[in-house]
């Protein structure tokens, strides 16, 4: 989905022709736009590699001493946990980082 490539091209072309000024106000914002979702992906990237050390460890730790998780929970289903973990901490560091 999304704009084709043709008419995107010519609503550029048409908007960067157009006799109307940006405002300082919406570089700034552009800017700071940018900024905020640079940081953002630099702290959830932070968020989901420390959660997923942290998650790691106790869910292993199940596993092995656990008589119904050693049964019951393989390879994947480890992964999955560590993973959706990760996923997790990933996404709400994004959204309080670039909504705030």
């Amino acid at each position: 989905m999304g704009i084709p490539s043709e008419m995107r091209d010519v609503w550029l072309q048409r908007r960067i022709d157009s006799f109307l000024i940006p405002s300082p106000a919406e570089d700034e914002k552009k800017l700071r736009a940018a900024r905020f979702s640079q940081e953002g992906v630099r702290s959830s990237h932070k968020a989901a590699a420390i959660v997923a050390v942290v998650s790691t460890v106790p869910t292993l730790i199940a596993v092995y001493k656990i008589p119904w998780a050693k049964a019951n929970l393989n390879h994947t289903a480890l992964a999955l946990i560590i993973s959706g973990a990760s996923i997790a901490a990933y996404f709400v560091t994004v959204d309080k980082t670039v909504l705030c």
